[in-house]
């Protein structure tokens, strides 16, 4: 019966006004959380259709760096090796579905700002989450336009998601398979029944918010602390830059191709809209100063809202009281390696019982 009705749904979606349409699952919200978990489900062979009404951006407008190393700090990325094991393929797997590409690889250059900083580069060099991510031997090289005093170092296993591009892309496709709504999702909608849910004329087995601050309106996940942290990044055309690389001081300088470059990123914690801001591009402007002394031109400024938890780990599981009910969300600034990972945990925690992880287990937090 559920495949019949799927059918249905798929062949004549405008008739199932008149319909109960059975299905596994529904996702609230494509961005990479979503779209990470719909894989899981594709993979699955499990039916779902997704509601998706724009509202959120940072997953269109996000620089889509992956790094395993925090180099604030010189400490490696939580998880980052695991995760990068699961992501990469995962992109590439998208990448044949498709016939594009979305992963572009690149070294990432440190400049350094002292001595004391170089210093510090050679002292993680012996933690052994990080030897293989940096290289001992430092780029005494000039590279015209890009300020660096001192050498820089180099981080491997670097590059870069094109999330626009990809969130594009499936978008493209889940429309094509008429898996997706594009209307804003009503939870006064839903109904709970015994084995799962009623949503308008949609009955499924469980409802997969993937909100990002948008979850602040949802009141079965609200009580969690998710934080808005405000985004935003400039493209500028600078014509004597002429760099493979990003580079990473203040802010990150990322090759685009043809002398554009995509720089960022501000945080700020006080403006709640998803707008580029004057502020914001005069902040970025002020920054690339002590990066860049060579012209450019800004072509394009974007904003967007990261979602992001006080301890820095993803909001993952079951709703205590509504089972049906599950969260994949706080993915905040390393979206690109974390998605794939914890879309992964999700699914088998709901299908397989198999145990979160505690740290992005949302029972950490009491509701």
């Amino acid at each position: 019966m559920r495949k019949q009705a799927f059918f249905l749904f798929k062949k004549y979606p405008k008739l199932t006004y008149f319909y109960t349409v059975k299905i596994d699952y529904i996702i609230v919200g494509l961005g990479l959380a979503g779209l990470s978990f719909a894989e899981e489900l594709i993979t699955a062979k499990k039916s779902f259709l997704v509601f998706e009404d724009d509202s959120q951006t940072s997953s269109l407008v996000a620089g889509g760096i992956y790094n395993p190393v925090i180099l604030k700090r010189f400490t490696p990325v939580w998880n980052a090796k695991e995760q990068l094991e699961i992501a990469l393929p995962f992109y590439e797997k998208l990448a044949q579905k498709f016939n594009q590409k979305f992963d572009k690889k690149f070294i990432t250059k440190k400049v350094f700002k002292s001595i004391e900083e170089q210093n510090n580069w050679f002292t993680a060099l012996d933690k052994p989450n990080l030897t293989d991510y940096l290289d001992p031997n430092l780029d005494s090289k000039k590279y015209e336009g890009v300020i660096g005093d001192l050498c820089f170092g180099n981080v491997k296993e670097t590059g870069r998601i094109d999330t626009k591009k990809l969130v594009e892309a499936y978008r493209d496709f889940l429309e094509k398979e008429n898996k997706i709504q594009f209307e804003k999702f009503d939870y006064s909608k839903i109904e709970f029944e015994e084995d799962g849910i009623t949503y308008k004329n949609i009955a499924a087995q469980k409802i997969v918010f993937c909100e990002g601050f948008g979850m602040k309106k949802n009141p079965f996940f609200n009580y969690l602390p998710l934080n808005e942290a405000k985004g935003e990044l400039i493209i500028i055309h600078a014509p004597k830059l002429d760099i493979d690389f990003l580079v990473k001081s203040t802010l990150f300088v990322l090759p685009l191709g043809n002398h554009y470059y995509k720089v960022g990123a501000t945080f700020n914690w006080n403006d709640k809209t998803s707008h580029p801001s004057e502020e914001g591009k005069m902040e970025l402007v002020e920054k690339l100063q002590k990066v860049l002394n060579i012209p450019y031109e800004i072509v394009e400024q974007s904003a967007g809202i990261r979602p992001t938890v006080k301890d820095r780990r993803p909001l993952v599981g079951v709703h205590k009281k509504f089972p049906q009910l599950a969260i994949l969300n706080g993915l905040g600034t390393r979206g690109v390696m974390i998605a794939p990972t914890v879309a992964k945990q999700l699914f088998h925690h709901i299908e397989n019982q198999e145990k979160l992880d505690s740290e992005i287990d949302i029972n950490r937090f009491s509701s």
